[in-house]
């Protein structure tokens, strides 16, 4: 006849192992299979149309933001009046660089992670100015129905933007 402590024992042994399982099971999830819905009041296409002291700067980028959902589509359009980058990749003193991506925004900060890309939207590789991430960090001190002022955590600038257009979120599956 067997104790009970030799069946106290195997439970020891088992208990572990079927909390584990257990833990496993209700802690781990799927994500959804669509896109999530982002923030309402950003959803839209946003311009910069100047900048603070702009004719007075060497270099200087203006922002359009195309927000969709939980993406965000970026474009630089950069005017420089010194040559910082090879004559060819130059031209006039102004290029474009385009960034896509998704942004996130937690509490007073709007937290974009993008990827340079060519102008059609596909990730760029090589070529002229920048290619890999694009990650700004932005302050979002005011935001109305048609107004959003930021401020980049980077380069401590403001970066008044006008709404040119609106977008309804229609989360797309993944």
């Amino acid at each position: 006849m067997r104790s009970i402590y030799h069946y106290f024992n195997r439970f020891h042994i088992y208990l572990p192992i079927l909390v584990g399982i257990c833990g496993l099971y209700t802690s781990c999830k799927f994500n959804p299979n669509v896109q999530d819905e982002g923030e309402p009041y950003l959803q839209g296409v946003w311009e910069q149309d100047s900048i603070a002291n702009q004719d007075k700067r060497l270099t200087y980028s203006l922002y359009k933001f195309k927000f969709t959902c939980d993406s965000v589509y970026i474009t630089l359009n950069t005017h420089s009046k010194v040559r910082t980058v090879v004559d060819s990749c130059f031209g006039n003193g102004h290029w474009a660089e385009y960034a896509r991506g998704v942004y996130l925004v937690r509490n007073d900060s709007l937290l974009i992670e993008s990827t340079f890309t060519r102008e059609n939207w596909r990730q760029k590789l090589s070529g002229c100015h920048r290619i890999g991430q694009f990650l700004p960090r932005f302050k979002i001190i005011q935001h109305g129905s048609d107004s959003l002022q930021l401020e980049s955590q980077y380069y401590q600038t403001e970066v008044k933007l006008k709404k040119v257009g609106n977008i309804d979120c229609i989360p797309k599956p993944i």
